[in-house]
């Protein structure tokens, strides 16, 4: 019977975006191409205008380094997880090939190991692409952020025990709602043990509800593009992936989640953790939905979570997602300035702390100044009356700003965080009307190129353009020739070099991952498969159906289901809830309800063979002769029913039609 085929609907395959970054696929070869002389000056000049000598940052990556990892980390399949060793090759001078600003902050990025931060706090970095930070408490360590992966976050544990004493974990603390900073949960105690132990869980409010359900609805999307922003397609080498911008990549293992026990509301909410005083910051909408912050009083101590870390975050992030509230993230930052401005030593989720009350206070007046600089500015151009990409071209940080590597756009930049707050505020019209109905790009793409006289004169005109070092207009002249006639070998290999020189060139370490994953796709075609969103079993165990039925609607096929008049009942057996699903007018609706009389068929399951269905884990076998699971009424009508949900592809092309 082809009715289980139903179950396997792929809009999960990326449930977390980043989880899209952990493919267990072994990369291609590196990109082809040298630097150009172009490229080789403008990287020559970029480095000249910045003080790359300067050592306080490389004392601060280094400072009280204890022990550090080597070899990998391993699954239990053997496959590998983390590869200590993987950067190894980032050391000395600046390549060609790379922005030697990259490159520092790439070389910054590698001082991986244990670290005592002060005493009575330690960090494990360069473990996954987020840090562990471990509190002394009276009878054990309170531990923050346990990175994204089980495999990553027990390694990390125990190369900690190994040098620190065996103590327990006594209490834990999930900054946000972001999968690299509490996906590893689980390879620091299992949920029965934590029931068993009453371990308290510190969460922000909203965090299950935002970690079990973001990327859902367009996870497919975000996920293919998340394998872009964080290199994940790319060799590791000087001319592929150097670095994450937070971090050196993703590991690539399995991910759970433990539910909170205590929820942090409030600025400032007080508590103690296993003899410990904390003062909880409150930061919901600033880098997610929910997040906190925390000072720890007696040791002079700030935890800036993610709302601040040692680079210009992202207002809006290349692999897709919500834009974030600019003025709301500075005024975090500012409101922790005027509360917790004794501050000794400042620690963070990603990347190196800050030592010094001078120190503190200057980067957070940075870190504060260089979100509300991009805000104001881009306010100011918007009424003006000047356009995204006018917007863009023209900001500028201020030479206070820009001397501080701090702020230096090595994830976020300038460019696409002005943008952002344009969409913030004003979305995607840009108030041109010739906008308003714009052709589909291929069909754009071809009468372009009809225009330019074809496409061998195109790709002629975008050689010349090339040869001065023009790489802008060559990837906008050739993506034209690519979307007409993607087949055209010639377009394809100089918009790849073009994409090579300008990936080599980029600051920003996703716009470099984005620039040569695009070039590699060119070459070779679409790579990469969909995630493993079986490694997120543990975490998507928490997520409420109501997530799953509204993803089922937004896959609705709206042609197919024109005319469609179906009602199905959907009894969770062990949740003693039902819902029933509807399709009306070609959208599907669903409702808490007692089951519908009239239903066309019903199915009665638990949540858990549900999940396998979502997983696509389950057989056809077990799942026809499972107990778990009851099918009534019509089954033509369930199939017709399931047969209207699109089922998007593990993967897609981004560059070509």
């Amino acid at each position: 019977m082809k009715q289980t085929s139903m179950f396997r609907s792929r809009y999960l395959l990326c449930i977390v975006a980043l989880l899209a970054a952990c493919s267990k696929e072994v990369p291609p070869a590196a990109p082809s191409g040298d630097a150009t002389a172009t490229t080789v000056a403008s990287n020559a000049s970029f480095g000249k205008s910045l003080n790359l000598a300067e050592q306080q940052g490389f004392e601060d990556a280094r400072r009280g380094l204890i022990a550090k990892p080597t070899g990998k980390v391993l699954a239990a399949d053997g496959s590998t997880v983390w590869d200590y060793d993987r950067f190894a090759f980032i050391q000395g001078e600046a390549p060609p090939s790379v922005n030697p600003s990259l490159w520092r902050h790439a070389t910054l990025n590698n001082e991986a190991g244990l670290f005592k931060v002060a005493e009575g706090i330690h960090q494990l970095r360069g473990f996954d692409i987020a840090n562990i930070t471990l509190i002394d408490g009276k009878t054990g360590w309170i531990l923050v952020d346990p990175l994204t992966t089980r495999e990553t976050a027990a390694a990390a544990l125990a190369f900690a025990r190994k040098h620190l004493g065996d103590k327990p974990v006594t209490a834990m603390i999930f900054t946000h709602s972001h999968v690299d900073h509490f996906g590893g949960a689980l390879g620091i105690i299992s949920g029965e043990d934590a029931a068993k132990q009453k371990l308290p869980i510190v969460a922000p409010k909203g965090f299950m509800e935002e970690s079990t359900s973001e990327n859902i609805l367009v996870g497919p999307a975000m996920g293919r593009r998340a394998t872009w922003q964080f290199g994940n397609l790319l060799p590791a080498s000087k001319q592929g992936l150097v670095n994450s911008g937070l971090g050196k990549s993703v590991a690539a293992g399995n991910v759970g989640i433990l539910p909170p026990t205590i929820i942090v509301d409030r600025t400032p909410q007080e508590m103690t953790l296993d003899g410990v005083r904390f003062i909880f910051q409150n930061a919901p909408g600033s880098e997610a939905p929910a997040e906190l912050a925390f000072y720890l009083p007696d040791m002079k101590a700030y935890c800036g979570a993610e709302i601040m870390v040692p680079t210009l975050h992202n207002l809006y992030t290349l692999r897709g997602a919500k834009v974030r509230d600019s003025l709301r993230w500075s005024g975090y930052i500012d409101d922790a300035l005027v509360r917790f401005g004794d501050a000794e030593v400042f620690f963070a989720s990603h990347l190196w702390p800050v030592w010094g009350n001078a120190n503190i206070t200057k980067f957070m007046k940075e870190q504060r100044d260089v979100y509300k600089f991009i805000h104001d500015q881009t306010v100011r151009m918007i009424n003006k009356g000047m356009k995204p990409n006018e917007i863009a071209e023209e900001i500028k940080l201020p030479k206070s700003l820009n001397d501080s590597f701090a702020v230096h756009g090595y994830y976020g930049t300038l460019k696409h965080d002005s943008r952002a707050v344009y969409q913030f505020y004003i979305g995607w019209f840009d108030g041109n009307p010739a906008n308003l109905d714009l052709l589909p790009r291929a069909d754009a793409a071809k009468r372009y190129v009809e225009l330019m006289g074809g496409a061998d004169k195109a790709v002629g005109a975008a050689q010349a353009a090339f040869d001065k070092g023009d790489y802008r207009w060559v990837a906008e002249l050739l993506n034209h020739v690519v979307f007409a006639q993607p087949d055209h070998k010639a377009a394809r290999e100089l918009l790849a070099r073009s994409y090579d020189q300008m990936g080599y060139m980029a600051e920003s370490a996703i716009w470099r991952n984005f620039y040569l994953t695009g070039a590699q796709e060119l070459r070779t075609g679409v790579m990469g498969r969909g995630s493993n969103v079986k490694m997120a079993t543990d975490m998507l165990a928490w997520t409420d159906p109501e997530s799953f039925l509204q993803a089922w609607a937004a896959s609705l096929n709206g042609a197919k289901a024109e005319g469609k008049n179906l009602k199905i009942n959907l009894e969770f057996t062990d949740l003693k809830e039902n819902y029933v699903l509807w399709i009306e007018n070609a959208v599907l609706h669903f409702r808490k309800a007692p089951p519908a009389k009239d239903a066309n068929a019903g199915i009665a399951l638990t949540k858990g063979i549900f999940l396998k269905m979502m997983l696509g884990t389950a057989g056809i076998s077990e799942m026809l002769t499972s107990d778990e699971l009851k099918v009534s009424g019509s089954k033509l009508d369930l199939v017709s029913f399931f047969g209207l949900l699109d089922k998007p592809p593990e993967t897609f092309p981004i560059i070509s039609p």
